[in-house]
C-alpha cells in the first residue's frame, strides 16, 4: 500500500539529489528510508529507483510517483492547514499569486475593504508565483491567479474582473509625446523597459511589434514601477504599462500615455481558481470584489459582511 511516508520520501530524494539528505531533511535514519522505500517496491512489484554509481535514477513508475507525490503533498499539506485554521475559530487563509506585475498595487486597493468585510481570513500575497502560477494554481500552492493570460484547463475557472488598455509610456520631452498614437516603426530605433518577461508573453511584442516585423532597438528588463517610469520620465527608454497605471502616476510623472496602433491593445485581468473551489464563500466574496473594479481603480463599496 503507498503511504504518505513512501510519496514524502521520492518527493524529498527528488529535491535533495541523495537518499542521506533526504534521511536527515524527513527525521529518518538512511536504513530506515531505503528499507520503506524496498518494501513500496516489493509491494508493487516494481523498481522506483534503480542506482547508477552513487547516484539514483528513477524508473517510469518512480517519476510518476514523483508526479503523484507533488501534486498530493500540497493538497494534505493544504488540508492540514485549513482544519488547524478551523480547529481554532478561524475561516481559513486566501493565498494570492500574481502572473500580472502592475496590477499588485491593484490589488493594494481591494485587501483593504476584504480584510474589513472578512476579518477571520488572512490574505497572503504569493509574490514569487509572478510569470508562472499556473502550475501553483494546479498544484494547491495558491487559491487564486490574478492574471492577463488565463489558460483554459479541466478543473480551473477564469472570471475576468476587469478591462484595460495597454499603451505605450513616454516622456513628456520625447518626440513622439507630440501625438496620440504609434506605429510600431516608430519603435524600431528606442529603447524598450518592460518588466522581467520574456518577449513571447510580453503584449506589446506579440500583439504590436512582431506582427509588423518590428523589433526596438535595445529591450531592458526593469521590476519597479517606479524605477520604471523615472527611466521613461528622463527619456532613457519608453515602456508598455496600463492605461490606468500610467493615469495614476501622471500628476507625479511627467509622463505621456500613446494609443498602440489605430485599434489600441485592449486586454482583461483574470482571477483563475479551482473548479473545486467554487463553495468556498470568502474565495468567491474576492472575486466578486474584484469584479466593482472593472477599469483597475479601487471597488465602490465593500461587499456584505458574512454572517
Amino acid at each position: 500500500m503507498i503511504e504518505r511516508i513512501h510519496l514524502a520520501i521520492i518527493q524529498e530524494v527528488d529535491r535533495q539529489g541523495s537518499m542521506t539528505a533526504a534521511a536527515s531533511t524527513l527525521c529518518l535514519t538512511q536504513s530506515a528510508l531505503s528499507h520503506a522505500i524496498k518494501k513500496l517496491e516489493q509491494s508493487m512489484g516494481t523498481d522506483i529507483w534503480l542506482r547508477e554509481g552513487r547516484s539514483l535514477r528513477l524508473t517510469q513508475a518512480g517519476q510518476y510517483l514523483l508526479a503523484v507525490a507533488n501534486r498530493v503533498l500540497s493538497q494534505l499539506a493544504l488540508a492540514e492547514d485549513r482544519m488547524k485554521q478551523f480547529a481554532q475559530g478561524e475561516r481559513g487563509t486566501l493565498r494570492i499569486g500574481m502572473e500580472c506585475h502592475p496590477c499588485y498595487q491593484w490589488l493594494l486597493k481591494l485587501v483593504a475593504p476584504y480584510l474589513a468585510a472578512w476579518p477571520d481570513v488572512e490574505v497572503d500575497v504569493k509574490q514569487k508565483f509572478q510569470f508562472g502560477g499556473m502550475g501553483a494554481l494546479l498544484g494547491y500552492e495558491i487559491d487564486l491567479l490574478v492574471t492577463p493570460d488565463p489558460v483554459f484547463k479541466p478543473g480551473l475557472v477564469f472570471e475576468p474582473v476587469f478591462d484595460y488598455e495597454q499603451v505605450l509610456v513616454v516622456g513628456l520631452s520625447h518626440a513622439l509625446a507630440r501625438q496620440d498614437r504609434v506605429q510600431p516603426g516608430q519603435l524600431s530605433a528606442e529603447v524598450l523597459l518592460s518588466y522581467p518577461v520574456s518577449p513571447e508573453r510580453l503584449d506589446i511584442y506579440q500583439q504590436f511589434l512582431v506582427p509588423a516585423g518590428i523589433l526596438p532597438k535595445q529591450h531592458k528588463s526593469i521590476e519597479d514601477t517606479d524605477i520604471m517610469l523615472q527611466m521613461v520620465a528622463s527619456g532613457r527608454g519608453v515602456a508598455a504599462l496600463p492605461r490606468w497605471l500610467v493615469e495614476e502616476y501622471a500628476n507625479k510623472m511627467p509622463v505621456r500615455a500613446l494609443r498602440l496602433g489605430d485599434q489600441g491593445v485592449a486586454k482583461q485581468i483574470y482571477l483563475g481558481t479551482r473548479e473545486a473551489d467554487g463553495a468556498i464563500d470568502y474565495l468567491r466574496a474576492f472575486v466578486a470584489l474584484a469584479k466593482q473594479s472593472r477599469t483597475g481603480s479601487a471597488p465602490a463599496a465593500r461587499p456584505a459582511s458574512p454572517s
